[in-house]
């Protein structure tokens, strides 16, 4: 059953893959850096920097790790930055050094920081100015012995490296007051580093490349130990499918996703490395006119991001007014993609916005649409090379086509476990090498892959299920409407009932229309009972709605 869709769709569609294609991620970027060498690499905030400057910046770093700090293979150091130059910079120096990457979120809490860096034992972290202040609360709790530290504009070219660092810091006041002793700079470490005294570090597939962290919006997070093979699996499955797309050395792709995310760092900075593209760095996409701005300045030719952020793209009347003749891929991931927002995008565009699906644990891909769909079909694609997929049961049974059930996963991309945590890790892995993702969907005969919502969001009215993805995708059809979320609440009749959350696209927009499209577009269990306008929803950094936020609300209120 697994393999079905390699039957039906072997044309156009990739087989299995070579996933010790190459020895190390390091091999990819080594790759990279000779044959592109003289390409441009990255590009943020009007300075690019080539192939070339990358090798050798990083490996300066990697030295300064190695030579300068006596730091060796295995040691934990952190990322704590947006998308700014200085992170591949540092992220390409860790591994080259041998050391493994522990991505963190610039927004998170003290509380939040300091559990990750005393969970994966981290000995340095590299931190931009902004987040400085949270460190400090709590750098005494954990092993960190240094502190790199970064202003976003450091390696910006002059005069604009001064103009950006006085501008956030003195004009938008958006770095906190902060006292870190003895913290090093980040730009002055690269500067001394000695690339010609940095030995190459023997690094294998099985070696630790990240430890990613995930599941922080449903408790404590937990370290996913991704290995250099997990990385180069999922690197050479994804390239294998958009190969008959993209042309080696002249892709430009978009990326607004933060590149400590799973999707963007795997996508946008491995697979679009290995091919020598120009990856043009976002660093705030939420600030939409300035986003919009950056857009106009490139023939970009690959984009990727979630459904929230097409959605706020779709809404922009300057966005509508740019040149997609370039476009050749766009590739929606993280959260599920919607009807609307696809056909949106497909009508402005004339290119079709491809649905992914993965997670964390599966570095991230499993399964991508074909890249000759044409229009959106509602599923997350088909299982992608060398990939098992299955649906299972809760007693680890695999059901039959078409029935819902849990969706499991298999392949080289699958990550080795939970960091230090062998009992979560049993509660994921089965005993014959499937990952369980906790969502819930079917497949078709053909193959495809359905995802109908998360186990924990499935609300239980009167004993039926219902999918909170389904009343969204439904809701955020309607025209008035700019976003919606869906959630459960006890009810002493039907167990739970539906509650929806809504922000207007138009003001005009009333609980009574809203509720009578429902009814004409809902069957009756599925209707809400209640509908809720706000001005904006809560959001994971990726732009993912937190639905446990509004529930927890929800349920704090009515306890008072």
């Amino acid at each position: 059953m697994t393999k079905i869709w390699q039957k039906a769709y072997d044309s156009g569609v990739p087989g299995e893959i070579n996933a010790k294609e190459y020895s190390s991620i390091n091999e990819i970027l080594e790759v990279g850096f000779t044959k592109f060498r003289n390409n441009p690499a990255i590009h943020n905030m009007g300075t690019t920097l080539t192939y070339a400057e990358l090798d050798i910046l990083s490996q300066k770093f990697a030295s300064y790790l190695v030579n300068d700090l006596g730091y060796t293979k295995g040691d934990r150091v952190a990322l704590m930055m947006p998308n700014i130059l200085q992170y591949q910079i540092a992220l390409f120096g860790i591994l080259r050094a041998g050391l493994v990457a522990v991505n963190v979120n610039p927004l998170y809490t003290p509380r939040e920081l300091e559990h990750q860096l005393k969970d994966s034992g981290t000995k340095g972290i590299v931190i931009f100015a902004n987040s400085a202040s949270v460190l400090e609360k709590i750098l005494k709790n954990t092993q960190v012995k240094h502190v790199f530290l970064t202003q976003i504009g450091d390696m910006l070219k002059f005069p604009k490296n001064y103009i950006v660092n006085f501008v956030i810091k003195k004009v938008k006041k958006m770095v906190p007051a902060y006292n870190l002793p003895g913290a090093l700079d980040f730009k002055e470490c690269v500067m001394k580093g000695d690339e010609k005294k940095f030995k190459k570090v023997n690094v294998f597939l099985d070696d630790i490349a990240f430890l990613q962290y995930t599941g922080g919006t449903t408790g404590v997070a937990k370290g996913a130990i991704l290995t250099h093979g997990n990385i180069v699996a999922n690197m050479v499955q994804a390239r294998a499918w958009i190969k008959n797309l993209i042309t080696d050395g002249q892709e430009i792709i978009i990326t607004p996703l933060p590149l400590y995310h799973i999707f963007s760092l795997t996508a946008n900075c491995f697979v679009f490395t290995s091919v020598g593209a120009l990856s043009i760095l976002i660093t705030n996409p939420r600030d939409m006119p300035g986003f919009v701005k950056e857009l106009k300045k490139w023939k970009f030719t690959a984009f990727t991001g979630v459904n929230t952020l097409f959605n706020g793209l779709l809404n922009n009347d300057e966005f509508k007014k740019l040149d997609f003749s370039h476009l050749k891929l766009t590739l929606g991931g993280g959260m599920a993609v919607q009807k609307g927002v696809a056909e949106k995008w497909m009508a402005l565009t004339k290119r079709p916005l491809i649905e992914a699906y993965g997670l964390t644990e599966t570095s991230p891909a499993a399964c991508i649409n074909p890249m000759t769909l044409k229009e959106f079909n509602g599923f997350i694609g088909l299982p992608i090379s060398s990939t098992d997929v299955e649906i299972k049961d809760d007693n680890g049974t695999t059901l039959p086509i078409g029935e819902i059930g849990e969706i499991c996963i298999k392949g080289p991309q699958v990550m080795k476990g939970y960091w230090n945590k062998p009992e979560e890790t049993a509660k994921v892995m089965s005993a014959d090498g499937f990952f369980k993702t906790g969502d819930l969907g079917f497949m078709t005969e053909q193959g495809f892959v359905k995802i109908v919502d998360r186990k924990k969001d499935m609300i239980l009215v009167s004993g039926f299920n219902v999918y909170p993805n389904e009343l969204e995708d439904v809701i955020c059809q309607h025209p008035k409407v700019l976003e919606a979320a869906a959630i459960g609440i006890p009810d002493e009749k039907s167990g739970e009932v539906v509650k929806i959350f809504v922000v207007k696209k138009d003001e005009s927009l009333t609980s009574e229309e809203l509720m009578k499209y429902c009814r004409e577009n809902l069957t009756s269990y599925k209707i809400p009972k209640s509908i809720e306008f706000r001005k904006d929803l809560p959001k994971t950094n990726v732009g993912k709605i937190l639905r446990k936020d509004l529930r927890a609300e929800v349920m704090g209120n009515a306890t008072k």
